[in-house]
């Protein structure tokens, strides 16, 4: 199984690349956040490998990120996400805004990505809700936890309000380590809207 490749990078298409490793040209599928990453041919690059064998096809798949490849493995573990969808959601979120949109139970975040209808960005949630939490969110950058009690009410809130759970997150549970466990609903709301706001 291929694990790494080393090479230059030959072409960059829409989808995929070309990695020359002595000669011989790989088709390496990936993420449009992986293919931004790599330099512009004739570039060395360094692309990490999830190789994926069938009957009819050996394929490549490849990342720039240890975290992005082992989202990709379990987003694939997830029924009707094959491949495709799996870079699909890698190219519109990234490991941490991935992260980020589970815990904070954001399907509309999910839906942006290619292939993923509410059906799906349903089963997403619900299947990977308990994982994600344990999952890499990128270099040194700590999972956010679930959403509870004052945080998801500010969180539900401020989505009828028109905001975007994935936007609102981090500010609503920012608002509420800065004030403490006893701050009421009425005040992390209050604060969030003014950081909204800004």
């Amino acid at each position: 199984m291929i694990a790494l490749l080393t090479g230059r990078v030959a072409a960059l298409e829409d989808g995929n690349c070309i990695i020359d490793v002595n000669g011989v040209g790989y088709l390496v599928h990936a993420s449009t956040r992986t293919l931004a990453a790599l330099p512009q041919a004739p570039g060395v690059a360094r692309v990490l490998i999830e190789t994926q064998v069938r009957e009819d096809a050996i394929t490549l798949y490849g990342f720039t990120e240890p975290a992005e490849r082992d989202w990709f493995r379990l987003l694939t573990t997830v029924q009707g996400v094959g491949s495709k969808v799996a870079l699909g959601v890698l190219s519109a979120l990234s490991p941490r805004e991935l992260v980020t949109a589970i815990a904070a139970g954001d399907r509309a975040s999910l839906t942006r990505a290619p292939g993923v209808g509410p059906k799906l960005a349903v089963r997403l949630l619900s299947e990977l809700r308990e994982k994600a939490g344990a999952m890499p969110t990128g270099p040194g950058l700590p999972a956010p936890a679930a959403p509870v009690g004052v945080e998801a009410d500010a969180l539900s809130a401020l989505a009828n309000l028109g905001y975007r759970r994935v936007e609102a997150y981090p500010v609503v549970m920012r608002i509420r380590e800065r004030l403490g466990d006893k701050a009421g609903l009425d005040a992390v709301l209050r604060d969030s809207l003014k950081e909204l706001a800004r």
